[in-house]
């Protein structure tokens, strides 16, 4: 696992999802670099980041979009 400050240096730019309501709930915030994505919580931008191959990430991005997850636990 990455930490944020090694994200960062690995030159990640950390973009806030276009979800986000403005309020401070329920954020995420991610990042592309090299052949990963990152996660994390923008409440905590210090904490802890999930990493992902983008390929990986894309295939969960299309999945969403396309309403394949609707229903599942």
């Amino acid at each position: 696992m990455c930490s944020v400050p090694e994200l960062t240096e690995a030159g990640a730019v950390w973009r806030k999802s276009s979800y986000s309501n403005g309020s401070g709930n329920n954020c995420l915030e991610a990042a592309a670099f090299l052949a990963m994505v990152g996660i994390r919580d923008s409440k905590t931008p210090e904490g802890a980041a999930l990493v992902f191959p983008r390929s990986s990430w894309t295939a969960f991005v299309d999945s969403a979009r396309a309403g394949e997850l609707a229903g599942r636990a």
